[in-house]
């Protein structure tokens, strides 16, 4: 069975989300997103994050604390996150009033999760350049916690707003607050600031080589600020991210894939403006390879999946605490939900403590086979010649 130092591994989704071709129906597309959150609540899945995007033509969802307001009303367990509001596009006051919002419709379902933002022309078509996203996602993190934690007025300006004798009308439903995490993928930026406000740890480049290069290094700088600021850190709070597709056997995941997975490559290639997430190869056998042959991810087997998260676990150096699967369209419908079928019957069970328990007691039981199937014979062929004999002797009388 895999080591886990985390007693009970957690598993979700990270959902920019990948639909595509862009000439889908979007209405449709988004339908599908909500079906598919629909389906992991009814499997036992224990988070979905949802992206911001407002460019590109694959990546649909523009406010992500919307859709989750509307699939919290569809759905009963799963918690929902932010993932992530690019916070350096937005006002911090109205993110605060309407997470808190959220919040309260979820009954504290809501999880945060801010990022300086990933696609170069969403921030292009409000004249921010990338240079200047992660200095401004510190700042404005700095006031949002402010106005979410605490009971001040808070002011404060910069060349992109201003915040004046401010504070939210509500409280979080969740006390003292839902859960917030900042993302992070290669540089060091979020998690100097996860560490700096004792928050959680969305690390979504955790596969790719540079990522998981840094994987341990980004929580040891973690834990390094949060020394330094006084702040506690924890390990179930640190989530990563990679892409997977299984199936019964690696060749079918591998023909299931054929549906949009190039489609899904040429995105990353030709539009996404991300050189750290940018797929290797012309041909689909190439692309498959990039994927199963770098440890980017897995086309393959519930049993290669389980490999995939214990190479992250070992890595991690300690643990973390939810592995995220990245939501993608390079199956069909009917293939994708067998996927996360699958997933949930053979690949979660494998890190958590019930499957410990259920293999211990089968080796018990095994154990006792020998000796307990003779006493048992020999009771039930007593209590066999035992009615036998009653019945005789009721006869004879």
């Amino acid at each position: 069975m895999p080591v886990n130092p985390v007693n009970k591994l957690r598993f979700g989704i990270f959902m920019p989300p990948f639909n595509s071709p862009s000439t889908q129906n979007p209405t449709t597309s988004l339908q599908r997103n909500i079906e598919t959150i629909q389906l992991l609540d009814r499997l036992g899945y224990d988070e979905a994050w949802i992206g911001e995007h407002h460019s590109a033509g694959t990546e649909i969802i523009a406010d992500p604390l919307t859709f989750i307001a509307h699939v919290g009303a569809v759905t009963r367990h799963i918690k929902l996150g932010t993932g992530v509001v690019s916070l350096p596009y937005h006002h911090p006051l109205w993110i605060a009033d309407r997470a808190i919002l959220v919040d309260h419709l979820l009954r504290g379902r809501l999880m945060l999760g801010v990022g300086p933002g990933s696609l170069p022309t969403d921030s292009e078509m409000i004249g921010l350049e990338p240079s200047q996203l992660r200095p401004a996602l510190g700042e404005d993190l700095d006031v949002l916690l402010r106005l979410l934690l605490t009971e001040e007025r808070v002011t404060h300006r910069t060349d992109r707003y201003s915040v004046v004798d401010a504070r939210t009308q509500l409280a979080p439903f969740s006390d003292p607050c839902f859960e917030i995490a900042v993302a992070a993928t290669v540089s060091p930026a979020g998690p100097i600031l996860a560490g700096k406000h004792g928050l959680g740890l969305l690390s979504l480049g955790a596969t790719t080589r540079e990522g998981f290069d840094v994987l341990a290094h980004h929580w040891d700088v973690v834990e390094a600020e949060a020394a330094k600021a006084g702040q506690p850190t924890d390990r179930s709070r640190w989530r990563l991210v990679g892409p997977m597709h299984i199936a019964e056997t690696k060749q079918q995941a591998i023909e299931d894939v054929r549906y949009g997975f190039d489609l899904f490559c040429e995105y990353t290639q030709k539009t996404l403006a991300l050189p750290t997430f940018r797929a290797v190869g012309e041909t689909f056998e190439e692309r498959v390879a990039w994927i199963n042959e770098t440890g980017l991810g897995v086309i393959g087997t519930p049993d290669e999946a389980v490999t995939q998260i214990q190479r992250l676990m070992d890595q991690s150096d300690g643990g973390f605490g939810c592995y995220m699967m990245m939501q993608h369209d390079w199956a069909n419908w009917e293939a994708t939900q067998r996927h996360y079928e699958l997933f949930a019957r053979h690949v979660i069970p494998a890190f958590q403590p019930s499957q410990r328990r259920l293999l211990a007691a089968q080796d018990w039981a095994r154990s006792r086979h020998g000796e307990l199937d003779e006493k048992n014979g020999a009771a039930i062929q007593a209590w066999s010649e035992k009615y036998a004999a009653e019945k005789e002797a009721a006869g004879q009388a």
